[in-house]
């Protein structure tokens, strides 16, 4: 990954209302342990492309599928897998669309949600794995980029995987 990359996509910032319909927008009809890997393998495909230097996740009910750690990556971002994942299950959204509603209201998560942020992380990365007819099932989350550059790492990687 080139070192304006991550600058370019913190630059754009998507509006809630855009958040909103990637969520609308990118559901499965149905999640396997196969698309868990297949989803993941696209990730690490798309991250090595990038050189960059991620850990990946994918999780459904509770049991993680899929977890790779690229080069540069370090534990730390394993223990941000976890806060934005927790955001993930406890809100049924993605983590940077919880972080933007609430700074949309004025606030932040940290300040609003009575949440513990050595538990919790409403920071770009970790995207709901939403079943039609079913709900949310589980998550993909990426930490190692600025929060808009895992966002939108996943973001990219669903639509590819979908067929967006």
């Amino acid at each position: 990954m080139s070192p304006e990359a991550p600058k370019a996509a913190e630059a754009f910032v998507p509006t809630v209302a855009e958040l909103e319909e990637q969520e609308r927008r990118l559901v499965f009809r149905r999640f396997t342990h196969e698309d868990a890997w297949a989803l993941g393998s696209l990730l690490v495909e798309l991250a090595r492309e990038r050189q960059a230097p991620v850990a990946i996740d994918i999780h459904r009910a509770g049991q993680q599928l899929f977890h790779a750690a690229l080069p540069g990556s370090t534990p730390d971002n394993d223990a941000w897998i976890a806060r934005k994942r927790r955001v993930v299950e406890r809100y049924g959204s993605a983590s940077y669309l919880v972080g933007s509603r609430f700074r949309a209201k004025g606030t932040t998560f940290e300040e609003s949600s009575r949440l513990d942020p050595d538990r919790y992380a409403a920071h770009g990365g970790s995207f709901p794995v939403t079943v039609a007819d079913v709900g949310v099932v589980g998550s993909v989350t990426v930490s190692g980029l600025p929060q808009v550059a895992d966002h939108l790492l996943v973001v990219e990687a669903l639509e590819r995987f979908l067929g967006e």
